[in-house]
């Protein structure tokens, strides 16, 4: 597909909107691929936050991003507007201290996060702590929230917390991720565990049948019903009432209260949800997915929505 006057000129306003913009396949918390993977981790490591463009939720933009790039290959990594490269290239830069630079960090001035042990958690790890010598504490978090609490060999990046008496390990991605982490033991009839509540885990991604998000409309509930598909496919067919997720729509959520409701609505609810989850990582409190996309929609709710 051929980089139109207007698709240029909507990559220009993303890349000039956000001082550091990543092209990937997938989102920031769920990548599609193994090298959009390791550019995120490398930024994570470095930036509390950064811009994604999901790729793969939009053809005009997977194939335009390479010819505006004379570029490839996805990722895609832009700081300032200057494009920077891709995976090798960010992880070269990344290892030789060039990227922090760019972006302006100072890993000296990066702290290790504030992680509080329960009485319980630190008895109990306190233990295990003596059958593993030689091993520190490790608390790993991915960028999809999921939770590593481990013995393993210390590394030269690592950020250290303490609590109780107790070290904790976090590389550097897992420390951006761990700030104000409660790590607890609980005993419970399925048996005992460690259970970890972080405040920055993003809520979750809730999936609604196409009735449900009619009754919804129907009681005249506050929502943005957000349609994250091509404008061509919503030329074939739209949900009345939903809104194009185009560049002025996408700043205008950005700027809304956490709180209001938002629905996603794609073809068949793939990219709507991974669009949802991004949003959810942003913040927003309230986060919906209209499960089987406008297809299941036209079967279910509204015969009269052509079906494609």
């Amino acid at each position: 597909m051929a980089l139109t006057e207007g698709l240029r000129a909507h990559l220009d306003e993303l890349v000039a909107r956000h001082r550091v913009v990543l092209f990937m396949k997938g989102t920031r918390f769920s990548p599609s691929c193994g090298f959009s993977a390791n550019v995120v981790n490398v930024l994570d490591a470095l930036l509390a936050d950064y811009h994604t463009v999901d790729v793969l939720a939009d053809t005009a933009i997977r194939d335009g991003i390479k010819e505006y790039a004379d570029w490839p290959t996805i990722p895609q990594l832009y700081v300032k507007g200057e494009f920077v490269g891709g995976a090798d290239i960010v992880r070269s830069l990344h290892e030789s201290g060039e990227l922090a630079r760019l972006l302006e960090v100072n890993p000296a001035e990066r702290k290790a996060p504030s992680i509080t042990l329960t009485e319980g958690a630190a008895r109990a790890l306190s233990e295990a702590a003596g059958e593993a010598q030689g091993l520190v504490l490790r608390l790993g978090v991915s960028g999809k929230f999921a939770y590593d609490l481990f013995f393993g060999d210390a590394e030269a990046n690592d950020f250290v917390s303490e609590s109780r008496g107790l070290k904790v390990h976090c590389d550097p991605a897992s420390a951006r991720r761990a700030e104000g982490v409660t790590i607890d033991y609980v005993v419970g009839s399925q048996g005992a565990g460690f259970r970890i509540d972080n405040p920055n885990e993003p809520a979750p991604v809730a999936q609604r049948a196409p009735q449900q998000i009619a009754a919804m409309r129907a009681a005249h509930e506050p929502m943005a019903f957000i349609d994250v598909r091509t404008p061509e496919e919503r030329e074939i067919a739209h949900i009345e009432g939903s809104r194009l997720l185009d560049p002025v729509f996408e700043h205008e959520l950005l700027a809304a209260d956490r709180a209001l409701p938002l629905v996603f609505v794609c073809h068949h609810g793939v990219r709507s949800l991974a669009a949802a989850e991004h949003f959810a990582s942003l913040g927003f409190q309230k986060v919906y997915n209209l499960q089987g996309g406008i297809d299941a929609w036209s079967v279910t709710v509204d015969p009269s929505v052509p079906r494609y």
